[in-house]
């Protein structure tokens, strides 16, 4: 396999320079001697082509590109994959779960770099071949943010299910022990126990924070969450723009142009031979944070200075 070996895509590189030096001497004609990097899209959204153009941004000139789009299709994404890997490109970029899914059941012997994906490790991406910038913002930023916006914070609950989110609550309870902030849980086992859960919940919490949690966030719940919290004075911390644009009172959540950078920049150091494939995901280097104003003078919260003017969007 080109990746069980240290610096295998850099030596792939080279022996493909050399072959194209003997095919000119031999033949006496002009061989293409850049490299093939195929792209692999889930579908033709916003946010995959902000990745897309990030990472494009990212690599060196000599490149050449092929994309391909198995618009939302798992079946037609395993079809592209076996034929990416039978043109045997030198790294496929996977964007979204879908793609990247279908690059680990199809491509075994290629470096595949993903991005795009929520809980990459859920869903196996973690084959030798296989690597890429994780999506979500570190539990440590997230809970340091909250300490430095609400320092009198003692009781920080948050909805989840158990069947989904599980370790990353039991970090956060791990995380804040030291600080003397509370975790308070409380387990939703389907989207019905959503409202009762959250009722429950607001009178005994200082704030409410929103996990990536696909049980417990919706469209519909979350208007429905953000309103109530509202209306019993519990300020929202959460991890898109969106949440604060319709009302949490802090989020913390990545760029998907610096996504896609980063993973142009992992890319072209596998294929440069300065890393090598087993390796962990990167996190995001840059997270950004969106602050609702008008939320924080409702509830009557005085945002300090340095944070207001570090933040990248207010509302």
């Amino acid at each position: 396999m080109r990746v069980a070996h240290p610096s295998a895509a850099g030596r792939y590189l080279a022996l493909r320079h050399i072959l194209v030096v003997l095919l000119w001497l031999l033949l006496g004609m002009p061989v293409a001697s850049a490299t093939d990097v195929i792209i692999l899209k889930s579908s033709d959204i916003a946010a995959y082509n902000q990745a897309i153009n990030g990472f494009k941004a990212a690599l060196p000139s000599g490149i050449v590109l092929s994309e391909y789009d198995l618009q939302g299709d798992l079946e037609k994404g395993r079809k592209l994959a076996r034929k990416i890997r039978a043109s045997d490109p030198a790294l496929v970029f996977a964007v979204g779960l879908k793609a990247a899914k279908a690059a680990q059941l199809e491509i075994v012997d290629i470096p595949v770099v993903y991005a795009m994906v929520l809980d990459p490790s859920k869903y196996g991406l973690t084959t030798q071949n296989m690597t890429g910038i994780l999506l979500e913002v570190p539990i440590e930023r997230q809970l340091a943010m909250m300490r430095n916006l609400l320092p009198q914070l003692k009781h920080i609950g948050t909805l989840y299910d158990p069947a989904k989110t599980t370790a990353l609550i039991d970090e956060a309870r791990r995380l804040l022990k030291p600080n003397g902030t509370d975790l308070i849980p409380l387990q939703v086992n389907n989207e019905r126990d959503v409202p009762g859960g959250l009722r429950a919940l607001l009178p005994s919490v200082d704030a409410l924070w929103l996990v990536p949690d696909s049980t417990v966030l919706n469209d519909e719940s979350l208007r429905f969450i953000l309103n109530t919290a509202l209306e019993e004075r519990v300020p929202v911390i959460g991890f898109s723009r969106e949440f604060a644009r319709s009302g949490a009172l802090l989020c913390l959540s990545v760029n998907y142009g610096d996504i896609g950078r980063q993973a142009g920049q992992l890319s072209r150091k596998l294929l440069d031979g300065q890393l090598s494939l087993p390796m962990k995901p990167w996190h995001p280097e840059r997270i950004e944070t969106s602050l609702n104003l008008k939320t924080a003078k409702f509830l009557g919260i005085e945002i300090p200075r340095d944070i207001e003017q570090q933040a990248d969007e207010l509302y």
